[in-house]
This record gives C-alpha cells, sequence and structure tokens, in this order.
C-alpha cells in the first residue's frame, strides 16, 4: 500500500526533495538554539563578554529569519504538492472510473463514490504534504538531539532514552484500533452522502407525496450511525492521545529530576542542565509530531485504501489487441446469446436475430422480456457470457469499445442531462460541432423553435439534470444528439415515450428520415409508432414468440396482435 502511495510523489520529487531540505534545516536550526544558550549561562555572562552576546544574539536573529522563510517555503510549496498529488489522484480515479462496467454503478450508491473521491482525497492530501515532512523533521531532530546530549551526559541520555520504547510500544498497540476505527467514519460519512444526495435529488417526489417526516427519518438515521461511529473513533482516539501524553509529561518529570540531582552533585554544569531542559523540550516536539503522524495516517491511509479499492475494481474488458470499427454498413448478428443479472435472474437464453443494414427492427413484448438488456449488449454496457454479437461479421468483444460506442447511438426512455447549457449537452453529440450542424440537428429534433425562444437561446442554463425542462424538452434534446452524431446504428429505447401526441408525430417523422440507409433497433409499448418497421420482433420470458411485419402479425392472431388490441 505504501509503496503505491509513494509513486504519487514521482511527477514533483523535485518540489517534494526541496520541501524535505528546508525540513532539515530547520530542524538543525532548532538545535543549534539550546547549544547557545548552554555557551551563554556557562561561558558569556560568567565572563562578562559582551562582544559575545551581541554575536549570539546577530546569529540567532539571523537563524529566526531563516526558518520564517524556510517555514513559508515548506506552508506553501509543501501543501501545493499534495494538492497536485490529490489532483492526480482525483483524475485517475474518475478516468478509472469510466472504465468500469455499469454494473459497478447499479450495485454502488453516488454518494458513496463521491465521498471517496472528495472526502478521503482530501486526507491523503494532508498526508502527502504533513506526513513525510513531519517524520523527515522527527527524525532529524531525534537523532541530532541523542547524539548531543550523549556529549553532555551518557548516563542521563541512557534513562531518557530508556523510557522511548514503552511509549512506542503504546503508539503501536494502539495503532490498530484507530485505523479500525476511522475506516469505519469513512463508510459511514460516504453512507451519509448517499443518502443526502438521493434526498436532496428526489425533493420534488417527497413534497409531491408529502412525506418529509419519512425522509428525515431516514436521513437521521444514517446521520446517527455516522455520530455514533465518529464518537467511538474520538474515544479511541482520545484513549490513545491522553495515554501519549501522560507517558510524555512522566518524561519531562524524569529529566527534570535527575538532570537537577546531576547539577546538584556537580556532575553536570548549571548551562548543561538549562541546554539539557530545552534539548529535552526539544526532544518532545518531534514525539508530539509523531504522535500527530500517527493520526493523521490513519486518517490519510484508510482514505488511499479506500481509493485503491475503486483503482482495484475490474474495468470493463477489451481484448489485447482492439480492432477499430470502421465505414459500418450495419449488418448485426446476434447468435446463441444468454444473458443473466447478478441475482441470477436469466433475461435471455440462447437468443439469435439477424439485423441487415439500413432495415428498422422493431422490439416489443412484456415488461422484463429482455428488450432493453438485448440493447444495453449490443453497445457493450453489460458484458455476455454465451454467444456472440456481430457488427459487420466481428464480433463486438473484439473490438475497441471506443469505436463500437462511436459507431452506435442510443436514446434512452430514461434521459439524463448534464448540468450546464442546452448546447453543452446537445454538442455531446459530436464535438466540436458547428452552429449550423447543431442547429440543423435541433431542427429535425423540432426544439430549434423552442430554443430560440429563451432569453439564452442555446447558451440557456437548464439546471441539475435540466431541472427547467420538462420531460418533452429533455428527450428532445437527447434525440438532437443523435441527430448531431448521426451514427450507422441507431437503439431507441422508448425514445418518444415523454412526448404529447403531435410532437411525437413530427420527431416519429424526423426520426424515419434519420433511419434511411441505416441500422435501427427501436423498442417501443406504443405500437403505432412501429408500425413501418421492416420487422417486429415480440420477445417474452421464452425468447422470440413471433416476428414479422405489422399486417403479417395481426393476421396471425397471436401475442402480438393482443397487444395492439389492447
Amino acid at each position: 500500500m505504501l509503496k503505491e502511495f509513494i509513486k504519487y510523489y514521482k511527477p514533483y520529487k523535485k518540489l517534494f526533495a526541496l520541501d524535505l531540505l528546508a525540513a532539515f534545516t530547520v530542524a538543525l536550526c532548532d538545535l543549534v538554539y539550546p547549544m547557545i544558550t548552554r555557551n551563554i549561562m556557562d561561558d558569556v555572562v560568567p565572563n562578562k563578554d559582551t562582544r559575545m552576546l551581541l554575536v549570539f544574539a546577530v546569529t540567532l536573529l539571523v537563524i529566526f529569519i531563516l526558518k520564517a522563510g524556510l517555514n513559508y517555503f515548506m506552508q506553501y510549496w509543501g501543501h501545493v504538492v499534495g494538492v497536485r498529488m490529490q489532483a492526480d489522484m482525483r483524475s485517475y480515479v474518475f478516468t478509472h472510473l469510466q472504465k468500469l462496467p455499469n454494473s459497478y454503478f447499479n450495485d454502488n450508491k453516488s454518494g458513496v463514490i463521491m465521498s471517496r473521491i472528495i472526502n478521503d482525497l482530501m486526507e491523503v492530501s494532508e498526508l502527502a504534504h504533513h506526513g513525510p515532512e513531519d517524520l523527515f523533521i522527527s527524525l532529524v531532530m531525534l537523532v541530532g538531539a541523542f547524539f548531543i546530549l550523549i556529549g553532555i551526559n551518557v548516563e542521563l541520555t541512557l534513562i531518557v532514552f530508556a523510557i522511548l520504547p514503552i511509549i512506542l510500544l503504546y503508539a503501536i498497540t494502539q495503532r490498530k484500533r484507530m485505523n479500525k476505527a476511522f475506516k469505519e467514519t469513512r463508510v459511514r460519512t460516504g453512507d451519509v452522502n448517499a443518502t443526502l444526495e438521493n434526498s436532496i435529488a428526489g425533493m420534488k417526489v417527497t413534497k409531491s407525496f408529502c412525506t418529509q417526516k419519512e425522509e428525515l427519518e431516514k436521513f437521521n438515521e444514517s446521520n446517527n450511525i455516522f455520530k455514533h461511529a465518529r464518537e467511538s473513533a474520538y474515544k479511541v482516539m482520545a484513549e490513545y492521545f491522553s495515554g501519549m501524553f501522560l507517558l510524555i509529561d512522566i518524561l519531562e518529570l524524569v529529566v527534570l529530576i535527575i538532570a537537577g540531582y546531576f547539577t546538584y552533585m556537580n556532575r553536570i554544569t548549571l548551562g548543561d542542565f538549562a541546554a539539557y531542559l530545552l534539548y529535552v523540550k526539544m526532544f518532545i516536539q518531534p514525539i508530539r509530531k509523531l504522535i500527530n503522524f500517527t493520526e493523521q495516517y490513519q486518517n490519510g491511509m484508510t482514505g488511499f485504501e479506500r481509493f485503491i479499492e475503486i483503482i482495484n475494481e475490474e474495468t470493463e474488458k477489451e481484448c489485447e489487441n482492439p480492432i477499430e470499427l470502421k465505414n459500418v454498413e450495419g449488418n448485426i448478428e446476434i447468435e446463441n446469446v444468454s444473458f443473466k443479472y447478478e441475482n441470477n435472474n436469466e433475461v435471455l437464453s440462447n437468443l439469435s436475430l439477424s439485423v441487415e443494414a439500413g432495415k428498422t427492427i422493431a422490439l416489443v413484448g412484456p415488461s422484463g422480456g429482455g428488450k432493453t438488456t438485448l440493447c444495453n449488449l449490443i453497445p457493450r454496457f453489460f458484458d455476455f457470457e454465451e454467444g456472440s454479437i456481430k457488427i459487420d461479421g466481428i464480433d463486438v468483444k473484439d473490438v475497441s469499445l471506443d469505436s463500437l460506442r462511436k459507431n452506435i447511438g442510443v436514446v434512452a426512455q430514461d434521459v439524463f442531462l448534464f448540468t450546464g447549457t442546452i448546447r453543452d449537452n446537445i454538442v455531446i453529440g459530436k464535438s466540436g460541432a458547428s452552429e449550423e450542424e447543431i442547429i440543423d440537428a435541433c431542427k429535425k429534433a423540432k426544439i430549434h423553435d423552442f430554443i430560440q425562444s429563451l432569453p439564452e437561446g442555446y447558451d440557456t442554463y437548464i439546471g441539475e439534470r435540466g431541472v427547467k425542462l420538462s420531460g418533452g424538452q429533455k428527450q428532445r434534446v437527447s434525440i438532437a444528439r443523435i441527430f448531431l452524431k448521426n451514427p450507422p446504428i441507431m437503439i431507441l429505447d422508448e425514445a418518444t415515450s415523454a412526448l404529447d401526441n403531435v410532437t411525437e408525430y413530427e420527431i416519429q417523422k424526423s426520426l424515419e428520415e434519420l433511419s434511411s440507409d441505416r441500422t435501427n433497433l427501436v423498442v417501443a409499448h406504443r405500437l403505432s409508432t412501429i408500425k413501418n418497421a421492416d420487422e417486429i420482433i415480440v420477445l417474452t420470458d421464452n425468447g422470440i414468440e413471433e416476428r414479422g411485419t405489422h399486417d403479417e402479425l395481426i393476421k396471425k392472431g397471436g401475442v402480438y396482435s393482443k397487444l395492439h388490441r389492447k
């Protein structure tokens, strides 16, 4: 884990090295002060050497100014290293998230993922800056103070250092408890974020059903679990800190009594006694830093561990040398495909279907028959274990995911719009599209006139998830994306479900225009929208029940005919 963490320092190793050099110099400056104090008390003051007193005063002033400059460098550039590492990690994990299969997002709450990317990495950033710096300063001061104290009195130094193993043993035994407690608070923070994100997103539903009390109870339940987890963590932390500070106070008491006794017995001078007290104070300072480092390390490494958990999630699978799908005609061959979700509920079983290029195939049938699932398998939003799906004779598993999805346009019933402007959401279909292309796509989607009526036109802000637009307007924006993308294969999953009859009729005409010379898979419950399909496939729990044109299936008097009558 630590090795994995260290590699994120690599791009900033020069800046990090300068930060450690500044920390090393600060530690050396701190070690000089007690020695000068010792010389002043033992030599300068008894000999009334005013000149040396002035020299020492100027020397200390220069040291303090140098320390101030170094501390500024450490505080600013040290934090910059941590922030840049945090940004790299956040970018890396977001890139990785984009490669994860849809099943990961089905199983994990958005609020929990957000907590891992934002809250946890903030703690990692603090550890990245303060951790090595505090550790390095502490080691330099401990080692430096040890050798200087040995020079003053060996026996006294050995007594002081004999207490150290007790302090270290206590710190190690408490470390595991703290790690477990703080990891639990990370999990609960994610749960609170998830509950809050879900409640805010569904605020309109909450108000319409007057369920504010129930939502508050849900939030309070999650919030109380977090509160208790945090209280437990602070209890462990309080035990750790109080115990450590007690041991440090005992160390100071031992030094004060024994050093005082040694001075009384004339085994050390008064200057040595003063220097010794100062060095022990300085000696305790790095121990305190190490105590703080332990807490920081627990917080940071717990966050980093949760970050690594996401990074270790298996990404969408691609073959070693994927094929780039080019000049697609649109022939689709589905052969003996079986698929089941993680709950072992088999949706498709040995399904075979052939779709000729340029044809429009409609998928109809009762809910749960596998229509949407089949549409998700073609662009590999989910991976099937058995059978094969081929486009122009090439297995989709041998094709790069990027080129596969660039050649397939999807308009789903559940429209998602990003926070931003109308233009931002439409150009997703084709980055770098010209103004003329955007307007043409919107005209075909029958939304251009509405956009022009807005004060800001195409630059109108539509709010989070397009909240400022109606359901039909959001649907038309998503259809405009497809017109702009202009893919050789289109999948329309209840694409006009949110539209009124007049608009649906208008867009249907535009979709028919767009559908010419390309392959179309249409999922529809409104059978009136698919009468002109080249072939209609009736999918049920038993697989393909019926297939044929609208007229053929009506004459047959089977499942489709019954659905049509209803």
